[in-house]
């Protein structure tokens, strides 16, 4: 499996690689089968892209939105990151609301994931898998020391009950069910994550190297994080 690093110049050359990366699976995609299925991540680091995305035209009919983890919040919590895709980005544009999948975390961890297993099971692989990079390595909702779902028989979604950042309750899809993607683009900015990246690039076991699918990754990282 293929780990692809690219150092953008600048804010600029890393929202624009970025945004080539959605633009060009999407393509691929409609091109397929005439749909494109996205998963979403959340955090800070996402949310420039998502308003980029909210300023250009897509073929937003055809789009089916998918999220990566959410945290066991009240459905409006502005620490959901379905809340935080809204206002950057989905409420402004014309997908479809039966086409936005958000995990009904507000449920407990355990009832969400389930749910979330059973709505996903029409779905194969995913189009695109966007991602992020924890200080400490994680990814989604997949912390060091805890179950990634990488088993072969790992259930598509994990409920998380004990992250060690809060909230402690949380939903993510398992690393097995992430593998199944035909992109996935890591999006990593700022220097507090240097340390993640030095270790992930140096062999450590983390959440994020447990992200390997079959056509490899993508790891876009700004300048602050490519340093060592």
């Amino acid at each position: 499996m293929d780990t692809r690093w690219h150092v953008a110049t600048d804010e600029a050359d890393w929202l624009r690689q970025a945004l080539d990366h959605v633009r060009s699976a999407e393509a691929r995609a409609l091109a397929g089968r005439g749909a494109f299925h996205i998963v979403l991540a959340g955090g800070g680091t996402p949310r420039k892209v998502y308003e980029q995305l909210a300023r250009e035209p897509h073929d937003w009919a055809r789009w089916h939105v998918w999220f990566g983890d959410e945290r066991c919040l009240p459905a409006n919590d502005p620490e959901r990151n379905s809340r935080m895709a809204f206002e950057a980005w989905l409420s402004k544009v014309p997908i479809p609301p039966a086409q936005i999948h958000v995990i009904p975390a507000e449920l407990g961890a355990a009832v969400a994931a389930e749910r979330y297993a059973r709505e996903l099971a029409g779905v194969h692989a995913f189009d695109l898998v966007l991602l992020g990079l924890g200080e400490d390595g994680h990814t989604a909702s997949l912390f060091p020391g805890h179950d990634w779902g990488e088993a072969i028989d790992a259930p598509p979604v994990l409920a998380v009950f004990d992250a060690p950042k809060p909230p402690a309750e949380r939903v993510s899809l398992s690393a097995r069910r992430l593998n199944c993607a035909c992109v996935v683009l890591f999006l990593v900015a700022g220097a507090g994550k240097r340390e993640a990246v030095k270790a992930w690039r140096g062999g450590v076991a983390l959440p994020a190297a447990a992200i390997r699918p079959a056509c490899g990754v993508d790891v876009l990282l700004d300048p602050a994080s490519a340093m060592v």
